[in-house]
């Protein structure tokens, strides 16, 4: 086996998925909120609004973290933050961060917002869920609704059963977590994941997502991907089904997503990463590999917008 074991990454796929699933992430996580949300109104990600929040906060680059607006059944408007926390390194004010974000958010924007959080982290007693002092009579008391992935261990077969495409989200999640210093056994559970991911009867769409996420925190060395796309075939062969060539294609348009995303970032600064809400629901390879291209000489960014707003290059979404 080759020494080479590329490292994991989470926040983009998390990301990703949030963006594609978020009225599935809500219904699978918070059952409750999901009930009280109109989902006949689209929900609007305001990532510009949270780049004005934390640009200038010492928060950190919190690539995963989402806000939503969404409209209760009632007709209110709501703000929704959700913050991942998916990385496994100790976070001593992560309860004061989670409050900063609410109260700058609602300071600037005079909106209600609810903040949830999920870890993603292996620490079992880890679970803050609250920030808060008092002085002089004055009580500040901030909680907020956290979900810990390592407690779905113990639901497995609830998760194999789920039809929600968070369930193989989480699955793979625990995976990658569970496998990162044994490769081998990594490969195993992908090829399991993907099994199991072709027989659930998902639509094409949502098994090329899900495929996606898959391949990208479950990383292998070259030598156990060859294995894998291999076993894959042969899979898809019996299942008489195929795609590999668009797991392939997959994993280039992710991998395109995050080289924009950070071109975006250097050339233009964090305001323009509102930008990417837009150019992640791009399906077309060469349309990606266009902007970024073309990011090393727009001037702008409505540069960019036009590569996949003009109808020429439309691409269905």
């Amino acid at each position: 086996m080759s020494d080479n074991n590329p490292q994991t990454e989470f926040d983009s796929p998390w990301k990703q998925i949030l963006q594609l699933y978020f009225e599935e992430f809500m219904q699978f996580f918070f059952p409750q909120a999901h009930a009280e949300i109109d989902w006949t109104q689209q929900p609007e990600f305001l990532d510009q609004e949270l780049q004005q929040v934390v640009r200038d906060a010492e928060l950190g680059k919190r690539l995963a973290d989402k806000l939503v607006k969404i409209y209760r059944l009632g007709g209110d408007e709501a703000w929704v933050l959700v913050h991942l926390e998916i990385q496994s390194q100790s976070e001593f004010d992560f309860s004061e961060r989670m409050f900063t974000y609410n109260y700058r958010i609602y300071d600037r924007y005079k909106r209600p917002v609810a903040s949830l959080a999920i870890l993603g982290d292996e620490r079992t007693n880890w679970r803050p869920n609250q920030f808060g002092y008092e002085l002089f009579g004055c009580m500040v008391n901030f909680q907020f609704p956290v979900i810990k992935l390592i407690d779905y261990q113990q639901r497995q077969s609830e998760l194999e059963a789920s039809r929600n495409p968070l369930a193989t989200v989480v699955m793979a999640h625990l995976a990658a977590v569970q496998t990162r210093n044994d490769r081998l056994q990594r490969k195993q559970q992908k090829l399991s994941l993907v099994r199991k991911l072709y027989q659930q009867g998902f639509e094409r769409e949502d098994v090329l997502n899900l495929l996606a996420f898959v391949d990208w925190v479950l990383t292998l060395p070259q030598d156990l991907e060859r294995e894998f796309q291999l076993e894959v075939e042969q899979l898809e062969a019996e299942q008489r089904m195929q795609y590999v060539t668009s797991f392939e294609r997959s994993g280039i348009r992710l991998g395109l997503l995050e080289g924009i995303e950070l071109g975006l970032e250097l050339k233009f600064g964090a305001e323009s990463l509102s930008l990417m809400s837009e150019i992640s629901l791009l399906s077309d390879i060469e349309q990606l590999r266009a902007i970024k291209e073309r990011i090393k000489t727009a001037a702008t960014i409505a540069e960019l917008r036009q590569i996949y707003q003009s109808p020429a290059n439309e691409t269905p979404l």
